[in-house]
Formats: structure tokens, sequence, C-alpha cells
């Protein structure tokens, strides 16, 4: 009888594989969007007048909303009414964010069009195109995180004791193959050209066209998505599961947040994605100075950051399926972060050593998530999975809010006068990155320490972090 319950579409690998391939097509979607521009910050700079402060503002927005509560609300929401309801939810409000955006940046906006005057009229030391685009940048990160944790949810739904880490490294490589595609194609798609004098020339609009195409494609995959997830929870009976003792409850977020694991990995997490997405975000530009290449060559070197944790990420993914060594792994994963930002701060570049180094962040960004987000549901009970998936995230987001802005504020504090030159339209000068990155580096230096602790914590409580995540067949342990 329980042999015959267990006979459901979960159990094929062929639906397994097909559901995670339509969800992580949203989020590459989703991706490539949240990286669109950022090979284009010198466009933004020159063409719109942004100053380092104002992209730091505008790259922070993504997160500020999220960070107001909103993510936290994804999370009950997640908990309360399902994946289905709370993933099409993300969809829509990640499209209306991304057409907010776009419209921002378009010659009708910034001519006077619809809501110009209004955006004009406060904060005039910030121009209406920031603020109007920061805005729209906001609500699309609402629809991004809601995704994000609606997406972790789904597959640890699908595929729980079986290939869980190489599942979500598989989903986490797809995602950021709409990275590898913002960073290797924006400039391209946007015309970029740069006189031999630094002006630069192009367009930021043809990207986010194309982010707001891919947008409209994921919400129809995930759309597809929700046949097999309806079909799953009718075998499995949950769509008539009335135990209250499996329902989740407001009081359960104060379990989630005495739970020590719970903090040491969320800690972790701040200080490690702090360390990688707001470096990213100013990567090309710093390419641009410090090698003196264009916009499209930044952008390659910085595009294989992301093509190494699609390569990457899933293989480690697999290794902690049958090996296990989590918490080990994210040590290693931190050490080699600091070792890629304090290469950046303090060797003199070259072509060489700035590829190097990019691909040692990537490495150190394949093996940490791979690590990471399985290790999730060994610390936290599944019934509220959602939401702290929820809270992981939103502490997240305060570090990936707070420093995109605290970099800009440091390029234009330890370069005075600079940006107020290149937007006169001198493009001769250049900005030093020096103190910036050593931001960066700091953080992989507290996140070695964290991940110490992460690892003591989980010999203590025995999670289990440094075991396999897949489990044996009852075969396989009698053999």
């Amino acid at each position: 009888m329980n042999e015959k319950l267990q006979q459901v579409i979960a159990d094929s690998k062929a639906i397994r594989w097909f559901t995670l391939s339509m969800v992580s097509l949203t989020m590459l979607a989703a991706y490539y969007f949240v990286d669109s521009i950022a090979p284009l910050q010198s466009l933004l700079e020159q063409g719109y007048g942004w100053k380092p402060g104002h992209y730091g503002f505008f790259s922070a927005s993504e997160y500020m909303l999220n960070v107001c509560g909103f993510l936290i609300l994804s999370g009950i929401i997640l908990d309360k009414m399902g994946i289905r309801f709370t993933g099409l939810t993300a969809c829509a409000v990640m499209l209306t964010g991304a057409l907010l955006k776009t419209y921002a940046l378009t010659g009708y906006f910034r001519d006077g069009g619809f809501g110009y005057e209004f955006f004009s009229s406060f904060w005039t030391d910030m121009p209406a195109t920031a603020k109007l685009a920061s805005l729209g940048y906001a609500i699309f990160g609402i629809g991004v995180e809601m995704a994000g944790i609606t997406t972790s949810r789904a597959v640890v739904k699908w595929f729980q004791g079986r290939e869980l880490a190489l599942a979500m490294g598989m989903q986490l490589a797809t995602a950021r193959l709409g990275a590898s595609v913002a960073f290797f194609f924006s400039a391209p798609l946007a015309g970029y050209q740069q006189a031999a004098n630094g002006a630069a020339t192009g367009s930021v609009l043809n990207p986010l066209y194309l982010g707001v195409a891919l947008l409209s494609i994921g919400l129809l995959t995930f759309f597809v998505y929700t046949f097999f997830d309806r079909k799953l929870d009718r075998q499995t009976g949950r769509l008539s599961d009335e135990d209250p003792s499996e329902q989740f409850h407001l009081r359960d977020l104060g379990k989630i947040i005495t739970n020590p694991g719970f903090l040491a990995i969320a800690a972790l997490c701040v200080l490690f994605y702090s360390g990688v997405f707001p470096f990213l975000k100013y990567a090309v530009y710093m390419m641009q100075n410090k090698l003196g290449v264009s916009a499209e060559v930044g952008g390659m070197i910085s595009g294989l950051l992301p093509v190494g944790t699609i390569l990457l990420t899933p293989i480690f993914g697999a290794y902690l399926d049958k090996k296990g060594k989590g918490a080990s792994i994210m040590i290693l994963g931190s050490a080699l972060l600091t070792a890629a930002h304090l290469t950046f701060a303090f060797i003199p570049l070259n072509m060489f050593i700035a590829v190097t180094a990019i691909i040692v962040l990537g490495i150190a960004f394949s093996l940490i998530p791979a690590s990471m987000w399985p290790s999730v549901p060994k610390i936290v009970e599944e019934r509220y999975l959602g939401s702290a998936y929820a809270l992981v995230f939103w502490i997240q987001n305060i570090g990936l809010m707070f420093f995109p802005w605290l970099v800009g504020q440091v390029l234009e504090a330890t370069n005075p006068g600079v940006a107020e030159r290149i937007t006169a339209g001198d493009t001769s000068v250049k900005y030093n990155y020096t103190y910036a990155l050593l931001i960066f580096a700091v953080l992989g230096v507290c996140a070695i320490a964290l991940a110490f602790v992460l690892k003591a914590t989980d010999k203590k409580r025995g999670y289990g972090l440094e075991l396999p995540n897949k489990k044996k067949k009852p075969a396989e342990q009698a053999g």
C-alpha cells in the first residue's frame, strides 16, 4: 500500500527535471534583467548624468522594498497560498517593475513625458530618470526575490531525498546563464561605441527591451509548471490536507529566528552574497578604469564569473548529494572570495590577472550556493521552509541594498571631482577602486569566520550539514 502511494509524478526523473527546467527559465529571465544594464554604467554616467552615488542608489533600490518587509510578506504568502499562486504573482510583479524601469530611461520620459515633472520636483540632486528607474527596479525586486524563494521551495518539493543539491545547482546555473547573457551581450545590444578620448555612445534601451520579452516568456514557463505542481498536490493529498499541525503560523517565525543554525547560515549568506552581487554591479566599469578596455570587453571578463558557475555549481551539487561536507565547502568558498577581492584591490591588473581573479571568484560563487541552499531544509521544518528561505533572502537583501550604495559613496569620496569632470565631458580621468574593493575583501574575511561558526554549530546540533543530501535506499543501506 505504501509503495503504491509513493508512485507520484515526482518519482519520474523526466518529469522532475522538466518541471525544474520550467522554473529555471523563469529565473534565467529574472537574472538577465537584474544585470541587463550593469555593463553600461559609463553610458548612464555620460548620457544620463548618473554619478556613482546615483548608480549606487539605483543598484541598491532592487532590495529596498524587500528590506522594508515585502520579502517577509512574500514568504508568508508562499507558506499560506502555495507555490503556484506565489510564483505567478512574482512573475507579474517582475514584469510590472521592469516596464516601469524601462520607461524611465526612454526618450519620451526624459523629454518631459508622463511623470517627469513630478520626479523632477524633489531630491533635485538626483536625475529624474534615476529616481523613476529606481522605483521600477524596487518593484521588480519584490518580484524577483519572491520568485527566488518560490523556486527554492519548488525544487525542495520535487527533489528532497533525491538529487536536491544537483537540482538546486542546475537551477542556479540556468539562472546565472541569464546574468552571463547580460554581461556578454548588453554592450553589443546597446550599440556601445567608445571613442579614443573615452567618450561612450549607445542606448541602454535595447537590453531592457530584451529583458521585458524574456520576463514575459518566464511568466509563460512558470504557468506551464503550475499544471504539474497541481497534479503532484492531488496525488500526495496536499490539497485536502486539513491537519492544523502541518499549517504555518506566524508564531513559527520565532522558532526560525531562534535557531542558531539558521542564524549562522543567514549571516553567512548576507556576507557572501554582498561580496559578489554588488561587486558585479561595478565590475565592468572597474575593468574599464583599471585595464583601459571597452564596456564590451569589461562585460566579457565580468561575465566569466556566472559562466563559471553554470559549469561548476551542478558539479559541486552532485558531489554534495553523494559525499556531503557542506559546511567545509562553505569555508573554502569564503576563502576564495577573499583571495579574489584582495587581488583586485592590491595587485596591478592585467588581462591575465583579472581573468584569473574572476575565475577564482566564480569558483567561490559555485561552492557556497551549492552547499548553502540545500542545507536550509536540514535546519528548519518543511512546513515553514518558505518563510525560512524568505528570512534568509530578507537578511541577504539588507546587505545587497546597503553595499552597492556604500561602494558608490566610497567611490565618490575617494575620487573627489572625478564624477563631475566626466559628466562635464572630460573622459580622461579614471576612478581609483582600491578602497571600494577592500569593502568586499573584508566581507570575505567575515564570511570565513561565520563558516567556521556554522560548522561548529552543526557539530553541536547535529543538523547533518556534512552528510550527503541523497538518501540511500533500504537495499543500499543493507548492503
